[in-house]
């Protein structure tokens, strides 16, 4: 299929879920709050806490909110773990403990501190030549993990939980949550909140998960069958081909477009429930790959 046409069905795609409240996604929760400052904090909680079933995150994130109250960025901006830790340590989310979350929000309150805001710190690590965000996102992990975690851990593991949360591109993973995080601070539209000026759409990388795998190797975005960091871009490379300045403008439909099931790739229902049919190739792979959880 020409790219242009490849391209108009996609774009009739995004146009389909472009509308507020359409799926049930965390970006909704954060959507809540009117204040900028509060939608970043709550954007990194949700985004960060973005795996699993939907409904698990769904969960965690409103009691994490709950704890937080009406003003999110204030609560991280005066946290201490010593006094308001307790109220953390009844959450679990998979394997995220409470405490955790408690050296999450303390993270963040130095991320605040140094930086103004979520925003101003990943800024420090930014080149605004910068081809994507790959660059800038190690640095922002690295000294992320770099800052103090002994106020919330007491003596620091050597694998501390918080770490999850700071991915690197380094380390092969895909960085989803970290990427999904950059896609609704970035990108503007009805779902994702464009609060950010200091990154550019261009420079995304797409949340690479399950869904996203399968509608990407249906469409042919790409032919690696291994899931990381490198599949990520190899799929935003294709798209970045059809829409230069946003080619990640695609992600929130083609990642539900797999949620509903409608991608029959390597199924036998095949393309007979897909608004991509004639667009897509879901025959079964020679040799399937085992998608495993991208951190």
């Amino acid at each position: 299929m020409p790219a242009s046409e490849l391209k108009a069905r996609l774009d009739h795609l995004y146009s389909a879920f472009d509308l507020e409240n359409v799926v049930s996604d965390p970006v909704w929760i954060v959507r809540r709050f009117r204040h900028p400052a509060d939608r970043e904090v709550v954007a990194f909680c949700a985004s960060a806490l973005a795996f699993g079933r939907v409904q698990s995150v769904l969960n965690t994130v409103e009691a994490l909110v709950a704890v937080m109250g009406d003003h999110p960025a204030e609560y991280v901006r005066h946290f201490e773990p010593e006094v308001h830790g307790a109220a953390l340590f009844p959450l679990v989310h998979r394997w995220t403990r409470g405490v955790d979350l408690v050296a999450l929000l303390w993270v963040l309150r130095q991320m605040l501190e140094r930086g103004g805001s979520i925003e101003g710190f990943f800024a420090e690590g930014m080149d605004a030549e910068a081809a994507t965000v790959e660059q800038p996102l190690e640095s922002f992990s690295s000294r992320a993990m770099g800052l103090d975690l002994s106020e919330a851990y007491g003596r620091v593991p050597p694998k501390p939980g918080v770490a999850y949360f700071f991915s690197r591109p380094s380390s092969g993973g895909a960085c989803k949550r970290l990427n999904l995080f950059l896609r609704w601070m970035v990108r503007i539209d009805r779902v994702d909140l464009g609060l950010w000026s200091r990154v550019r759409p261009s420079q995304l990388i797409i949340p690479l998960d399950t869904h996203v795998i399968r509608v990407g190797r249906c469409l042919r975005l790409t032919r690696l069958t291994s899931p990381g960091w490198r599949m990520a871009a190899d799929i935003t490379t294709s798209l970045r081909a059809l829409d230069p300045r946003d080619p990640v403008r695609y992600d929130f439909s083609l990642c539900h477009l797999g949620m509903m099931s409608a991608c029959g790739f390597g199924t036998k229902q095949k393309d007979s429930r897909c608004p991509l049919k004639g667009a897509c190739h879901p025959a079964p792979s020679a040799r399937k790959s085992k998608v495993r959880s991208q951190t």
